[in-house]
């Protein structure tokens, strides 16, 4: 009798915990039922790709309506971990210090895929952080898809997965096209444009951080099809957060492209603790894009002939000395055409690349500012259609 007491609570107890168990597991069928008949949940197989972004769409409505989420960037992590394996790559259509670029095929669409090399596995990280910040996604930012690491050939690839723009970058564009003035705005505008949203902080519960790029040249601009531009290549971009006054500065070796860089940074006196520094040399650069594209830019029907900043000053491959010497101590900057005289809105964006390029990075102007002084000269060149919804 004294046995059968503690055998009987013992087996009451035990009747408690499973009914508790298969009670918890039915309300878990019931859960994951309620999720498999909700379209606005994530859902991939090789037919069809669900997205919160785009509602109840295939991945072709996703890739547009992406770019106007509010939310972080890229798919959701559990999505994203298997893209390589749901990604087939097609070809290599670009190559540089980081790694390759590939366009790939992904549920019958094109995307682009940057492959790093493993050794570059700070410049992956970073890019991938940076392009998940809440906010990121505009028009004229690249379109993150996703990241993923892979083994091929028994060697670790990285992989960085967004939208595919046929047109190439903005380098390539230049070198096989020329320019009227609406097409040289549309350009110059949507480029100004997404630097504007980089280099601005908002504020909120979901607020996002400002954003400088230090890399901004004309190969790390593509050219999407409509004509205007996004930003990319996020390798050494740095962060700021006013609210915390905190700077995320990368641990990348990476210091960005000689030829464009600022006079502050090739004499070393660039302030590293004061994120307004890389603001300003951001914009330094932007200048010198700007020059590119208005070299292109036909007037009367002249034009001039693809050519990099400081292309009759410098080697192909310029070192810091090279660079220093010139934009340092000689302080020269690129040549202006003549030409351009004669053209009121080329000889204004001639005054808005010498702001930009300053010698003295304190009276550089801002993104916005050169914004709106870009938008009020197409507003007065009667060949530049200003109302165009596509201008940016």
């Amino acid at each position: 009798m004294a046995i059968l007491g503690p055998v009987i609570v013992l087996g009451m107890l035990a009747a408690v915990i499973v009914l508790f168990m298969r009670r918890n597991h039915r309300k878990k069928l019931l859960a994951a039922r309620a999720i498999q008949s909700d379209p606005d949940c994530f859902l991939a197989d090789a037919d069809l790709l669900r997205a919160t972004a785009a509602g109840d769409s295939t991945l072709r409505e996703y890739l547009d309506a992406s770019l106007t989420s509010g939310s972080g960037s890229g798919l959701p992590l559990l999505i994203q971990r298997t893209l390589a394996k749901q990604i087939s790559l097609s070809e290599c259509i670009g190559k540089g210090r980081y790694g390759e670029v590939w366009r790939g095929v992904w549920h019958g669409e094109n995307v682009a895929v940057k492959i790093f090399f493993s050794r570059d596995e700070a410049s992956w990280s970073r890019e991938t952080e940076i392009y998940s910040t809440v906010l990121l996604r505009h028009e004229n930012i690249l379109g993150y898809i996703g990241s993923d690491m892979t083994s091929r050939n028994s060697c670790t690839q990285l992989w960085l997965v967004t939208h595919y723009h046929s047109f190439g970058s903005l380098y390539d564009h230049l070198n096989r096209t020329t320019l009227n003035h609406h097409q040289m705005m549309k350009i110059c505008l949507s480029i100004v444009n997404g630097l504007v949203h980089l280099h601005t902080e908002i504020f909120g519960t979901q607020g996002k951080p400002a954003i400088a790029h230090r890399d901004i040249k004309s190969k790390n601009i593509l050219v999407k099809t409509n004509g205007t531009c996004v930003i990319a290549d996020f390798g050494l971009a740095v962060s700021y957060s006013q609210l915390s006054n905190k700077m995320d500065i990368p641990p990348n070796p990476r210091v960005g492209t000689k030829r464009y860089m600022s006079p502050e940074i090739l004499d070393e006196s660039i302030n590293m603790d004061c994120f307004e520094s890389f603001k300003k040399a951001d914009i330094y650069a932007l200048g010198l894009v700007l020059w590119e594209v208005c070299r292109r830019t036909k007037a009367n029907g002249i034009f001039e002939e693809y050519k990099a900043p400081y292309h009759d000053l410098v080697p192909m491959d310029p070192s810091f000395d090279d660079m220093r010497k010139v934009i340092c101590i000689d302080q020269q900057r690129p040549v202006l055409p003549n030409r351009w005289v004669s053209d009121s809105t080329l000889n204004a964006m001639t005054k808005v690349m010498k702001e930009c390029w300053h010698q003295n990075a304190n009276v550089r102007l801002s993104a916005l500012r050169v914004k709106k002084t870009l938008i009020k000269l197409a507003c007065a060149d009667m060949y530049i259609h200003c109302s165009d919804g596509d201008m940016m």
